[in-house]
């Protein structure tokens, strides 16, 4: 706190600024300045972004002879300095409703023309975000119909990616890996710890990326970008947002200063949601939330719920803050620092509460207790011609992460509380070297080391007394060390190729002395070294400017973490997974062929094809502990499950999509998502994947005149029958619905939404929408919790 007071200080008190070489972009029809437009240069890897008065400084800019001017709704510009210099300082951008090409920095850590780049990389335009009202980050990338999102509770929120989630995903934040030593397979809510108001970018890189990003990057990269500092002067934005469905009472506001050497911004949201309230329209009424659990006179009592459509026992609540300051000594040398923070209140976990044993529910109380992120990043940006590079960055970051599991069973008066903490330290060093002919070699070293401790307690809620119980996890320090390489070529003017390729070692050691006195171990403490090679290998053909063909061999790992060998937790009703240290890294190898195509600036239709083979599969299995196969865990018999080495996964699937400008006006946009995973079970038969999600998608109508954009919003998601229901599901029954013979399955689902946007002044812009117009009761596949019903969003921007 003392880091953002001292920053707020400096924005309100330093008052020069200026500008070198600067450049203004406008529209070319109503002649207003453009803020946010990226320009750079691919040749040395440099960027800017316009601010709010359409400005931007080029001076570093000189003499480049290929300049990519970009902005979502635009149609890009390439020019040469020569041409920028005759322009007498304003360019001028020409709307076009498609988004041809943009930059992108996931594949190779710089920015790149995405129609260079041989993978799959889908871009979220931030001017949408208003419009949309996600409640968090994961409706954000759920938003683009190319993410499967899972909801064990109000408060989460956790992508699939063909196929894979959890720990096989990796987050990326301003250049810094997000993923703990701790990230874990099941279902992950971790993104819902970046706030969606402090977004600039967001990319998603589909299939391995563990070539730029190591460990875990097996079915896709999350990479996120915040808002930057603006080139001049203050700015800032006041939002407050409104929800019907949720009760939500959300409140932002960013402030931003520029001045010639100096520019900061900071941003602070506060979100509160209550009980959300599902459709009552179709659905099955076990859906319902027919009771809950409470006190009377000190006793748990199942209270009946006078509203079963209100999901009780869901609301929390989340603050969000981040201070960014850069500083420019000279031409060559920028420094960046940011600070981020989020924490929220205890989040029930809805799917848990409503389990039941032997006709009542099963737990009085279980929650995530406050989950705590903060980083503290410095990046340093050097640009100098030689042998060796044209630009360096060096980013230093340090993470702490805090979360806990708090759980009583029902008519029980012992409370278990289980708390994690990790510290997390990361280096990258990237570089940059200009080749010939537009060529390119980019290479780096990472480093990054976490810290786990784990504690356990036990109190007696009628007591109050406390006592050490078994803690999550042994205390741990997981490390890993890497270097790699990324050369794009131009083999002709049809041909490009991009390739890559990582070393990676990895090391773990583990101390299980917190749990040797509650549960008898063969071992007290585990060591680990692992090594792996992962490369990539694509290629990009365009036989003429509106056709490309993209064929991609690329490969992924993922090494055990602390969460894999030493995690002591009841996962499911009945079972208990216990530590397993005897673990190896899992390989993903995947093909696909991407193909664009786009028909005269009207119509871009893009198709990709996939497979990806992960062997050494991490999956959960039975297994024994000093030859049992069940033990009492929390005072319940329960079988002995491990993470092990124990199956070959297969996954495979289409992604297809359109859009189309049926007019100035109007665009019709379309995406389409199928995907099917094969797992092994141990008696050699195949069981589908968990994380392999039903054939979803979205089409979207858009109507966009002047200052009033309204969307048109269908969402649907294919049905995933008993006969198709992975075998770790099938006992689940608590949150599935039941087909003609009794057996869970989870039902198909079409929801319509409508949203706008309306610039009322030249300060207040107004967004209101209703979601889910039908008010269907429906629960997307795997989720614990139920979908809002009916939804009415409003949220007022005030910019200045």
């Amino acid at each position: 706190m003392q880091r953002l007071l001292l920053f707020t200080f400096l924005l309100l008190n330093f008052t020069s600024f200026g500008f070198g070489q600067s450049i203004r972009v406008v529209d070319k029809e109503s002649r207003q300045p453009i803020e946010g437009v990226l320009i750079y240069s691919q040749e040395l890897g440099i960027s800017r972004l316009t601010d709010a008065k359409g400005q931007a400084d080029l001076s570093t800019f000189e003499g480049i002879n290929a300049i990519q001017v970009q902005m979502m709704g635009y149609e890009s510009l390439k020019l040469s300095w020569a041409q920028i210099q005759s322009m007498n300082g304003v360019i001028e951008l020409e709307i076009s409703p498609l988004v041809l090409d943009f930059a992108v920095i996931s594949a190779s850590r710089w920015e790149q023309n995405s129609q260079e780049v041989s993978s799959k990389i889908v871009r979220l335009n931030p001017e949408q975000l208003s419009i949309r009202n996600p409640a968090n980050s994961a409706d954000w990338l759920g938003s683009s119909g190319e993410v499967f999102i899972q909801k064990s509770q109000l408060g989460g929120g956790s992508p699939m990616i063909r196929g894979f989630s959890a720990n096989r995903l990796l987050y990326a934040i301003d250049g810094v890996r997000m993923n703990t030593a701790i990230f874990r397979s099941g279902n992950l809510q971790n993104v819902i710890s970046l706030d969606p108001f402090s977004l600039g970018k967001t990319e998603i890189l589909f299939g391995p990326g563990s070539v730029m990003y190591g460990s875990d990057a097996i079915g896709g990269v999350m990479n996120f970008e915040t808002l930057q500092p603006r080139t001049e002067g203050f700015s800032g934005n006041l939002i407050s947002r409104l929800s019907s469905a949720y009760g939500e009472k959300t409140f932002h506001t960013d402030l931003s200063y520029g001045g010639k050497k100096w520019k900061f911004v900071t941003s602070a949201t506060h979100f509160g949601y209550g009980d959300p309230k599902m459709g009552n329209s179709g659905g099955p009424d076990s859906y319902l939330r027919l009771k809950y659990a409470g006190q009377v006179d000190g006793e748990d009592v199942e209270i009946n719920n006078p509203d079963p459509l209100v999901q009780v026992g869901s609301g929390y609540q989340q603050l969000n803050l981040m201070q960014k300051a850069e500083w420019k000594p000279n031409a060559r040398s920028t420094w960046d620092y940011g600070f981020h923070y989020s924490k929220t209140t205890d989040i029930p976990r809805y799917d848990r509460l409503l389990e039941e044993r032997n006709g009542k529910l099963r737990f009085a109380r279980w929650d995530y207790g406050p989950q705590i992120w903060m980083m503290n990043n410095l990046k340093w940006t050097y640009q100098a011609e030689n042998k060796w590079f044209d630009q360096v960055k060096v980013i230093i970051a340090q993470q702490y992460f805090e979360e806990s599991r708090i759980d009583r069973r029902f008519e029980s008066v012992l409370e278990f509380d289980r708390r994690e903490k990790v510290n997390a330290y990361s280096l990258n060093a990237d570089f940059f070297k200009s080749l010939k002919n537009e060529n390119y070699f980019t290479y780096g070293l990472e480093g990054v080391t976490n810290r786990v401790e784990s504690t356990g307690s036990e109190r007696n809620i009628e007591s109050g007394e406390s006592q050490k119980a078994s803690a999550r996890y042994p205390d741990s320090n997981w490390a890993s060390l890497a270097a790699y390489g990324n050369f794009f070529g131009v083999l002709s003017s049809q041909w490009k190729i991009q390739t890559a390729l990582r070393y990676n070692w990895v090391s773990l050691d583990a101390d299980f002395g917190n749990n040797t006195e509650f549960f008898p171990l063969p071992f007290s403490k585990a060591s680990q070294q692992n090594q792996s090679l992962t490369g990539n290998l694509g290629l990009v053909y365009t036989p003429e400017p509106s056709l490309s063909i993209s064929p991609v061999f690329s490969t992924g790992f993922r090494a055990p973490n602390v969460d894999d060998i030493g995690k002591i937790f009841d996962s499911e009703p009945g079972a208990v997974v216990v530590p397993n240290p005897d673990l190896k890294p899992e390989y993903a190898y995947n093909f696909e062929l991407n193909l664009n195509k786009h028909f005269q600036n009207k119509l871009k239709i893009d198709l990709t094809g996939f497979v990806t083979y992960l062997d050494n599969a991490l999956v959960r299995r039975p297994f024994e502990l000093n030859g049992e196969d069940e033990i009492i865990y929390e005072g319940e018999l329960s079988q002995v499950l491990a993470i092990q080495n124990a199956a070959f996964t297969e996954v495979y699937g289409i992604q297809a999509g359109f859009e189309w400008a049926l007019s100035r006006n109007w665009v019709l946009t379309s995406r389409y998502n199928w995907q099917k995973g094969t797992e092994e079970l141990d008696d050699a038969t195949q069981s589908p994947s968990r994380h392999a999600a039903p054939a979803f998608g979205l089409t979207r109508l858009t109507y966009t005149h002047k200052d009033l954009r309204i969307e048109l919003t269908s969402q649907y998601s294919a049905e995933r029958s008993f006969e198709n229901m992975p075998e770790e599901e099938k006992s689940k029954t608590f949150i599935y619905a039941q087909d003609e013979n009794g057996n869970p399955y989870s039902p198909a689902w079409t929801i319509f939404s409508l949203n706008a946007s309306y610039q009322a002044f030249s300060f207040l812009q107004v967004n209101a929408g209703v979601e889910n117009m039908g008010n269907l009761r429906y629960r997307p596949y795997s989720s614990g919790i139920v979908a809002p019903g009916r939804n009415f969003t409003l949220s007022l921007k005030a910019s200045f």
